[in-house]
């Protein structure tokens, strides 16, 4: 009995739509991934055995460096051109548009703010030396003290957007009044929650926080 036979097909696989779509994913990835800024300190936090994430919006970070200066920040782009637009008007500073935006697109700021313009007006370049050598923001124990201008950022911020998160990032060889002024600057607003971040350090063995984290590993499996 004769058999009917098929008709071989070509095996190659047209690959043109896939590397258009590969090349259109790596096109949208390029244009809109946002590039961290860098940070105008180095800060070497102190280890923890607490592991609790981050969030990922919404955050005002607090850096304190090995210096005792403080430099702030919030991750928020559109809610950074809020802020500074409310401080240029609580503050009287007399900012332009381009300086605003400046402020709006940069990364921490440590400066007084009889130096914000200048430091707002400077190019990236010198901008980034100006950090560096920024005497920090000024601060005090007392939000009543009109020479605690972190107070102020404080106060700007809170009122743009009252659902941030805060940090505070302390090198780990910070001295405690610097850390202290910060964190009674928080009090005096009515703000007694906030995160300290530090870097993980492994368990020790036979801790009450090892026996809790084999146990917890234990009924996973």
């Amino acid at each position: 009995m004769a058999h009917a036979s098929l008709p071989r097909k070509s095996t190659n696989v047209d690959m043109t739509a896939m590397c258009d779509v590969a090349f259109l994913l790596l096109t949208f990835f390029m244009l809109a991934t946002k590039f961290k800024p860098d940070e105008p300190v180095e800060v070497r936090t102190p280890a923890s055995i607490q592991e609790i994430p981050l969030p990922d919006v919404d955050v005002m970070l607090l850096t304190i460096d090995l210096k005792g200066r403080v430099f702030f920040a919030i991750d928020n782009k559109n809610m950074r051109k809020s802020l500074i637009e409310n401080i240029d008007q609580y503050k009287n500073l007399g900012l332009t548009e381009a300086e605003k935006n400046s402020f709006a697109i940069g990364s921490s700021v440590g400066v007084p703010f009889n130096q914000l313009k200048s430091y707002l007006d400077a190019p990236p370049d010198e901008a980034a030396k100006y950090s560096a050598n920024a005497t920090g923001i000024p601060v005090d124990t007392s939000v009543d003290n009109p020479n605690n201008e972190l107070a102020a950022w404080i106060r700007s911020a809170r009122n743009t957007n009252p659902k941030l998160r805060i940090c505070i990032k302390a090198d780990g060889d910070a001295s405690y009044p610097s850390v202290q002024k910060v964190i009674k600057t928080l009090e005096g607003w009515k703000i007694f929650k906030f995160n300290l971040i530090t870097s993980l350090k492994a368990v020790p063995v036979g801790s009450a926080a090892y026996i809790q984290a084999q146990a917890a590993a234990e009924k996973k499996q």
